[in-house]
């Protein structure tokens, strides 16, 4: 049932086989609202509720290779959305920690994810990052900002990587922050996105 995913990811520059087996691993239909299983294996951004959707899968794959996991890393994800890509980085980190605004999507993120032991699912201000926990070695967001918010920068551990979209929701620039001792170096640009905003005390204001 993956196996169209993981073609739309290879076909997209995914060459990370530890990338690729997590995406065929891990089912989206489980991550979904009932009206959207039908398209679960559509490489397109879907809605979840609450005004957001879960991104496309092959972009997913994409900022997830960024990140460049080897299995060992402690991962912060801005966006817990669906959790679908929660699921992926679990397969390929030590450890995740995943917030998100929206106490509604932790909840069915919660659920679809069936208790796995090396997910923390928070409700926050993702542009605050998730202190408690850190530093992390990787951190990627799913929803695009005005600026890196400087907590997310301040959390990442020596040698740890960014990935965040920057810009307007309709032309973002994909970015890769790198920290090297007390300094961050970047912006690598990646690719130009599409994103959701990022609401917050270090991203566009809520506008409901």
């Amino acid at each position: 049932m993956t196996a169209s995913l993981v073609h739309a990811c290879r076909q997209a520059g995914v060459e990370d086989e530890r990338v690729l087996d997590a995406v065929r691993a891990v089912d989206r239909t489980a991550f979904l609202p009932s009206a959207q299983k039908p398209s679960a294996t559509r490489d397109a951004p879907l809605p979840i509720g609450d005004g957001q959707t879960t991104s496309q899968p092959s972009l997913i794959a994409r900022m997830v290779q960024a990140l460049h996991l080897t299995g060992d890393e402690t991962v912060l994800e801005v966006g817990t959305g669906s959790g679908y890509q929660t699921a992926i980085l679990s397969r390929l980190a030590r450890s995740v920690v995943s917030i998100d605004r929206h106490p509604s999507l932790v909840d069915s993120a919660t659920a679809a994810l069936g208790g796995l032991d090396n997910v923390v699912l928070v409700v926050g201000d993702g542009t605050l990052g998730w202190p408690d926990l850190a530093p992390y070695d990787a951190i990627t967001v799913g929803a695009t900002g005005p600026q890196v918010p400087p907590a997310l920068l301040a959390q990442l551990a020596d040698g740890g990587r960014l990935v965040i979209p920057v810009g307007p929701p309709n032309r973002s620039s994909l970015q890769r922050w790198i920290r090297r001792g007390t300094e961050s170096v970047g912006p690598e640009q990646l690719m130009q996105v599409r994103f959701v905003p990022l609401i917050g005390e270090a991203g566009f204001a809520d506008e409901d």
